[in-house]
């Protein structure tokens, strides 16, 4: 999610098209903060760890 996330920012950036520098915002902060969560050991989704 937070490969997409950067990938989508990138396109954004470099087309102008501003929707998809949001989307990118927006899935780099949920990526990061499941990351975070995964990481502390708290159950994501029902997952113990998540990718």
């Amino acid at each position: 999610m937070i490969i997409l996330g950067i990938i989508l920012l990138v396109v954004g950036f470099v087309t102008g098209v501003s929707i998809l520098w949001t989307i990118g915002i927006v899935l780099v902060v949920i990526g990061v903060g499941l990351w975070i969560l995964g990481s502390l050991g708290h159950a994501v989704a029902g997952r113990r760890h998540y990718w």
